[in-house]
């Protein structure tokens, strides 16, 4: 264990609110935004060799909201993700982050440091470094060669790290190399590394397949934490877990928006029944 490592579990003990202070200042600056739509996407449409990915999908999110996303497989969910990350540019329509960040005109890392993190299906961790030095090297800094050999963990820094571990539950496996960690451990630390680049959104895709009934709890206790300070997608088959956390659910088929609203009233619509929940 590093003298950093050690340090985060002292200080851990006794700190109080952290210190948020951007250890680089030459990322893009996200959102100014409080209230209102984090999120705004309008007539958006995709086609993949005649094929319609999205048809016309329209969506709003608004800043601080936790959303669920359901639907078939092919409705469109990973395309849709796909848009509001740059790796995919649709055919029509607009995206907005806030009210001011068109997203089509940016790239991938642009639309990144603007504050937009995404979580895949498969953790993707550096198995060989431990907990502590997957999320010391997913902190949002100035990664420019010359600050990398200047580089020191100030205790602003520290601090962001023992919150983000206490946050996810993994403060006792601070020294532990990530590739020993459970599948569910390794989901919490993706998102810890999320978490270290300030995103005002996350995309978070099946966060919880795979996981153990204890570590799916664990996730959804997660969640509900981080929504209002953070805005969340989450896309998830599992209706038990989008139950313990759903506030609005959005169902898309075919590409489009097919229902919208309370999961009581999503479930309870008849043509999400049809194509998707089953009768």
């Amino acid at each position: 264990m590093n003298a950093a490592e050690t340090a985060v579990i002292h200080d851990s003990a006794g700190a109080g609110a952290p210190e948020y202070g951007r250890v680089a200042q030459d990322v893009e600056a996200g959102p100014d935004v409080s209230h209102g739509p984090i999120l705004y996407l309008d007539d958006i449409s995709v086609s993949f060799d005649g094929f319609k990915a999205l048809n016309k999908l329209t969506l709003t999110v608004m800043a601080g909201e936790l959303r669920c996303i359901i639907g078939p497989n092919g409705a469109g969910k990973t395309t849709m993700m796909d848009v509001i990350t740059g790796k995919t540019r649709p055919d029509e329509g607009t995206a907005f982050f806030g009210q001011t960040i068109d997203l089509l005109r940016l790239t991938e890392p642009q639309i990144a440091r603007a504050g937009i993190g995404r979580k895949f299906q498969k953790p993707t961790v550096f198995e060989n470094h431990s907990v502590f030095e997957n999320l010391e090297l997913a902190m949002k800094t100035d990664k420019r060669v010359k600050a990398a050999w200047r580089a020191k963990l100030y205790p602003a820094a520290l601090d962001r790290i023992a919150e983000t571990l206490l946050l996810i539950r993994l403060m006792d496996d601070v020294a532990r190399p990530a590739g020993l960690l459970s599948h569910g451990q390794k989901q919490w630390l993706e998102i810890g590394m999320l978490l270290m680049q300030e995103p005002r959104l996350l995309l978070l895709d099946e966060p919880v397949a795979g996981m153990t009934d204890s570590e799916t709890e664990r996730t959804a206790e997660l969640f509900n934490t981080l929504a209002g300070k953070h805005s969340l997608i989450v896309v998830e088959h599992d209706m038990d877990f989008v139950g313990s956390i759903a506030r609005t659910v959005t169902v898309l088929h075919e590409g489009s928006v097919l229902a919208e609203g309370p999961l009581d009233a999503v479930q309870a619509d008849e043509r999400v029944v049809e194509v998707y929940l089953g009768r």
